[in-house]
């Protein structure tokens, strides 16, 4: 990868873009209808937004990252601050146009979201309601999946959204400490929420098929076992080596983990909603984005 190149995939995170899709594609799941060029719409805008997001992040974290991470793109010169503000105006600029195609309710809950995005980084990151603000942007992202590939509002997203948004809040709380470490607290209880929202991931009524009276496990309950099972084992070993030992280093990596969780999550939540060929194709992300964030850090 060229160095410029190099750069701005730092800059972006682009080992956590893999994270993205499954938003959208786990709301149309929950939404009862298979993806369609809406979705495909909204996969795009999310995927603008969300980069939008780590431009600004970066932006208004140049101070401080100077003093904490003297290594990262624009401290260390090799991203000029004004060439990351451009790309973020123009990154959320492109997210919403592309949800405004989806439709007008698309085009409104991509608003809040950008909304929501930009209000974390410029003034909710550092305060109390920073992780709720993050929360609120994941779950948005996948009522904006849901909203476009129907065309209008529904209640039926809004148990995975809450699901989504719970993880996130987890990886935010932990974050806040990830140059200082020496907090246990915050991944022992994002500890317990991912053991929590694995189970609640598994199979509900109906995973289960009765053949001459005994139940046999039905190929959508097998990949919700499946893929609650890996986004524990994902999160939860990060998770426990960062409450053992809080320091900045293994904090970092628990970050990470959380993030890439993200991935067998919409897919737990695809599989649930019914939507095993989603989940199935969802899956292929989780070695992309491992492979990547092994020469791109996600955090």
């Amino acid at each position: 990868m060229k160095p410029v190149l190099r750069d701005w995939a730092e800059l972006l995170r682009i080992s956590a873009l893999f994270t993205v899709p499954g938003d959208a594609l786990a709301g149309a799941a929950a939404a009862g209808l298979r993806p369609n060029r809406r979705t495909a719409l909204a996969v795009g805008s999310s995927l603008c937004l969300y980069e939008a997001g780590m431009a600004l992040n970066d932006w208004a974290d140049r101070e401080e990252d100077a003093v904490d991470r003297p290594h990262r793109p624009i401290p260390s010169g090799r991203v000029k601050p004004a060439a990351a503000l451009a790309a973020a105006a123009g990154l959320t600029g492109a997210g919403l146009a592309l949800a405004c195609r989806a439709g007008r309710p698309a085009g409104l809950v991509a608003t809040a979201l950008a909304g929501t995005v930009w209000a974390y980084d410029l003034r909710l990151k550092h305060t109390a309601a920073g992780p709720g603000a993050m929360a609120a942007a994941r779950s948005l992202d996948l009522l904006l999946g849901a909203t476009a590939t129907t065309g209008r509002v529904t209640k039926h997203p809004l148990l995975p959204a809450t699901a989504l948004g719970a993880h996130t809040y987890a990886v935010t709380t932990v974050s806040r400490n990830e140059t200082q470490g020496g907090a246990a607290g915050a991944p022992l209880a994002a500890l317990g929420l991912t053991t929590l929202l694995g189970v609640l991931a598994s199979p509900v009524r109906g995973g289960q098929s009765f053949r001459g009276g005994a139940p046999v496990a039905s190929a959508r309950g097998v990949a919700q076992v499946a893929l609650a099972a890996t986004y524990i084992a994902t999160a939860a070993k990060p998770y426990l080596h960062a409450t053992l030992n809080p320091s900045p280093q293994l904090t970092q990596r628990a970050v990470g983990g959380g993030i890439k969780a993200m991935i067998p999550l919409q897919a737990a939540l695809a599989a649930r909603a019914g939507s095993v060929r989603t989940a199935a194709a969802l899956t292929t992300l989780i070695p992309v984005a491992r492979k990547l964030a092994r020469k791109v850090s996600p955090t």
